[in-house]
C-alpha cells in the first residue's frame, strides 16, 4: 500500500508541476522512471526491474537497423534522453563504439538516475547541438540514430534537407540513418519527402505498434531492400535479440519501402495521427 501511495504522490507532483520552460522532469513510480518535457508525452521510460530493457515500442523499432547493418563498428546517437537505446546498444553490441550527442546539459545530468554507463573507451556522451556536431565533426559512422526531441517537438535543425544530406555524407558505404517521427507531427510527409530527395530509393517508413510513432530508415548504398523472405530469415537468425521483435519490424520495413509521402493522410477528425493510405 505504501508503494501505491508513493506512486500516487509522484503523479500528483507531476501533474501539478508547470512543464512549460523546456526543462526535463523525472517521474519516479514503483515500477519505473520516465523523462518528460510536458504532461502529454513520454520522452524515455525505464523499468526498475530491467533498466536496460527497451520499454517503448518505437525504440525497439529503431533497433531494426540490425536488419541492414548487423555489425556496426560505430553508432552515433543524436539525442540521449533517458539513454534507453544507448544502454541497450552498450550492453548488447559489445563490439560497437557509441557516441551520444545531447544538447541539454540538464538531460545529461540525469544519466545516473537512468543508469546510463559512465564514459569509457567505447561509450561517450557529448553536450552539443546534434546538427552542428554532424556538420563539423569529421566522422564516419555505420549507424545514426536520430531521436532529437525537446519541449517543442523535433528540432527543425535535425529535420531539414541539409541535415539529412550531411548524415548521408557521414555514413559509411553500408551505413544506416534511423529517424524517430511522432505520428502527430504536421510535417511528417515533408520529412519523408526530404529523405527521398537525399537517399533516392534507399529509404522506408515504418509504423510503430499503436500508430503513435513512425520510424524512417535510410541507407547509404543505392539499392532496394532484400526480399521479405530474406529479411524475415535474417530477423530469425538474430535470436540473441529476440526481445526486439525483429520479424515484425522486417515485415513493416518491407511494406514501407520507398513509401510515397503522398500516401500519408490525416484520419478522421478526432484522431490527430497520420495513417498510410492503402
Amino acid at each position: 500500500m505504501s508503494d501505491d501511495w508513493a506512486s500516487y504522490g509522484a503523479f500528483v507532483e507531476f501533474l501539478s508541476t508547470p512543464l512549460d520552460d523546456g526543462r526535463p522532469f523525472v517521474l519516479e513510480t514503483k515500477r519505473g522512471i520516465s523523462l518528460h518535457f510536458d504532461h502529454f508525452a513520454i520522452q524515455s521510460s525505464m523499468s526498475r526491474r530491467s533498466p536496460d530493457e527497451l520499454v517503448l515500442g518505437y525504440t525497439r523499432t529503431m533497433m531494426g537497423f540490425l536488419l541492414l547493418q548487423p555489425q556496426p563498428e560505430h553508432i552515433c546517437m543524436i539525442g540521449l534522453g533517458g539513454g534507453s537505446q544507448a544502454k541497450y546498444c552498450y550492453r548488447r553490441l559489445p563490439e560497437s563504439t557509441i557516441t551520444a550527442i545531447e544538447i541539454s546539459a540538464e538531460v545529461i545530468a540525469l544519466r545516473d538516475v537512468f543508469r546510463i554507463p559512465a564514459d569509457d573507451g567505447r561509450f561517450k556522451v557529448i553536450c552539443a547541438d546534434g546538427a552542428e556536431y554532424m556538420r563539423d565533426a569529421a566522422i564516419a559512422t555505420d549507424v545514426i540514430l536520430l531521436d532529437a526531441f525537446g519541449a517543442r517537438g523535433m528540432s527543425d535543425q535535425c529535420a531539414n534537407f541539409e541535415f539529412f544530406a550531411t548524415c548521408r555524407e557521414r555514413l559509411t558505404d553500408s551505413g544506416v540513418l534511423v529517424v524517430n517521427f511522432t505520428g502527430d507531427d504536421p510535417g511528417l510527409p515533408f520529412h519523408v519527402q526530404k529523405l527521398e530527395a537525399v537517399f533516392g530509393i534507399s529509404y522506408a517508413l515504418v509504423s510503430c505498434s499503436g500508430g503513435a510513432n513512425y520510424v524512417g530508415f535510410a541507407w547509404k548504398d543505392a539499392r532496394h531492400l532484400p526480399s521479405r523472405q530474406a529479411l524475415l530469415a535474417h530477423a530469425r537468425s538474430m535470436s540473441w535479440v529476440s526481445d526486439l521483435r525483429l520479424s515484425a519490424t522486417a515485415r513493416r520495413l518491407k511494406d514501407g519501402e520507398c513509401l510515397d509521402w503522398r500516401r500519408l493522410v490525416r484520419p478522421s477528425i478526432g484522431d490527430v495521427c497520420w495513417r498510410i493510405d492503402a
